[in-house]
């Protein structure tokens, strides 16, 4: 009788169609590299980190490796990969700005947004930015981590794997607008047979406790106007993984077995308390969802990508006998070996010649008709992936945009993409002002800045269809000149639309000081000049 499977509806339910993917979830013999059988691994986070790890394997051109022997010749040319890339382009736009509220008429908003972009450069943010968010296009979740650097004098910033982020979610899950009060970091440390180091667990943990066994003892932080009875301990500590107990996950280790790691300052850490009352740690999901995890952008997709591999691999060997074709030979003379006199293998070179008989006939088998179709399904699956993803073909680059019959319908193609744009933004909209949140009130904590509230700041993507600048300007001069827009939001459109405006309170500026073609032409035109 057929054994029917668990039906699993979840974030990554569509790879449950993958026998490795359901031997690791299993805990069975799996070809997948990674802790995702290990015995400290919680059992909730096996079907995560197997996907991961399925995920990475189509991005770097070997899913063909999880189907064993059968999957050695499989043809893999990167279509994943450009998915990916290209769904990560659009994300970003083509420019990242960090802005504050209110830098256009206040002067401390104005001083907040230089130091936060002082910041930025100096922990190089946008290709942190561009290492973080494609692990979560690809992945369906990225990690960032925060901590003061006394040596630097301001936060340091670090990207995480998500293979290595453990939450611990009250019954499983959480809803968007919590946030954990215990996260974990952890990962396995292989063998070192140069030194004869046994492989190790290594965990940190931050968690949020009372400052006082009691819950009497509270803190004013910098940030707050209250006083608080929480802060943050942050724990570091490893274990020799033969001596693991195999019957707790990485949240029910044992700290009797564990050797606790030391800071630069050789403080132990072991609940050290960090003198903040947040995690230092922003997890940033793909897509908006219920759950805590957001999901990969090759997720829906992954079948597809399979079949598009095995029309590849099989257009490939319809290449190969079209253009070796098969070739039948009857009344030939054929050449033999001299010691054995069996015929010689016959091959077919350029200028062969071959003495046939009266009798003697040649034939080929044509199989020009059988690759034109492989390449017409091949050409049937890339559209549909293009569909899938919503990356129109101009963008995966199977259309070309000299193709399109009108710029109108250019546009309507890009619908699907800008809807898509529009939800992953979405998901990050709450993200990236924590992370600008939690940077500002570390400054606090090292005495950079001021006690109080900080300032709303964000990070602004850019745009990531192409823009007509010539249109935007037009726009711009009109709407300043007629009065219907103010300067400094003509100088935010022009932003938007991608002209290189570092400071746009500095342009408004700079307009202000010096005269412009707008008022000049206003002047001549007897109009009141902006």
């Amino acid at each position: 009788m057929r054994r029917w499977r668990e039906l699993i509806i979840d974030t990554w339910g569509a790879l449950a169609y993958k026998p490795a993917f359901r031997a690791a979830v299993e805990g069975r013999s799996t070809r997948l590299p990674g802790p995702a059988g290990a015995s400290w691994v919680p059992e909730a986070d096996r079907r995560r980190l197997a996907a991961y790890t399925i995920l990475a394997a189509y991005d770097s051109n070997q899913a063909a490796a999880l189907l064993g022997e059968e999957g050695d010749d499989r043809r893999e040319y990167g279509d994943a990969s450009v998915v990916i890339d290209q769904t990560l382009s659009h994300l970003l736009g083509e420019t990242q700005q960090i802005t504050v509220e209110g830098v256009d008429d206040d002067a401390t908003a104005q001083d907040r947004e230089a130091l936060l972009r002082e910041w930025a450069s100096g922990e190089h943010l946008w290709m942190r930015m561009q290492h973080a968010e494609r692990n979560s296009v690809l992945l369906g979740d990225t990690v960032y981590l925060l901590a003061w650097s006394r040596a630097k004098g301001r936060p340091v910033l670090k990207t995480i794997d998500p293979g290595f982020y453990f939450p611990v979610l009250p019954d499983g899950a959480i809803d968007a607008d919590e946030y954990p009060h215990r996260v974990h970091l952890a990962w396995e440390v292989p063998d070192d047979p140069a030194t004869g180091r046994e492989g190790t667990l290594r965990r940190v943990t931050y968690e949020l406790g009372p400052i006082s066994d009691d819950g009497s003892a509270t803190r004013t932080y910098p940030w707050a106007s209250r006083p608080s009875a929480l802060t943050c301990y942050l724990t570091d500590a490893e274990w020799d993984l033969d001596q693991l107990d195999k019957s707790g996950d990485i949240d029910a280790l044992s700290l009797r077995r564990a050797r606790f790691r030391t800071n630069a300052d050789g403080e132990v850490l072991n609940r050290l308390d960090l003198q903040v009352d947040f995690i230092p740690i922003v997890h940033v999901p793909n897509t908006i969802g219920a759950e805590h995890f957001g999901q990969s952008s090759l997720l829906s997709a992954a079948q597809l990508l399979d079949d598009l591999a095995a029309a590849d691999t099989d257009s490939q060997r319809a290449s190969a006998t079209t253009g070796s074709p098969i070739i039948g030979l009857s009344g030939a003379r054929l050449p033999v070996d001299r010691n054995t006199g069996q015929p010689l293998p016959v091959r077919v070179e350029p200028g062969m010649v071959w003495p046939l008989g009266d009798s003697g006939q040649l034939s080929t088998v044509d199989m020009s008709a059988q690759l034109a179709e492989l390449r017409e399904y091949v050409e049937t699956l890339r559209e549909r992936l293009s569909v899938v993803t919503r990356l129109p073909g101009s963008v995966l680059g199977t259309v070309s945009p000299a193709e399109v019959p009108s710029g109108y319908a250019l546009q309507l193609s890009f619908g699907p993409l800008h809807a898509m744009v529009r939800s992953m933004r979405l998901a990050r909209e709450a993200k990236y002002p924590l992370l600008l949140k939690m940077v500002q009130r570390l400054y606090q904590l090292g005495g950079v800045l001021p006690s109080g509230e900080n300032h709303r700041a964000t990070i602004a993507f850019g745009p990531y269809l192409p823009t007509d600048l010539s249109a935007a300007l037009e726009l711009v001069a009109r709407g300043v000149q007629a009065g219907v827009l103010s300067l400094e939001t003509g100088v935010r459109i022009l932003v938007d639309a991608g002209l290189p405006i570092e400071d746009a309170a500095l342009e408004v500026a700079r307009l202000r000081e010096f005269p412009t073609a707008v008022t000049q032409r206003g002047d001549s035109d007897g109009n009141t000049p902006v």
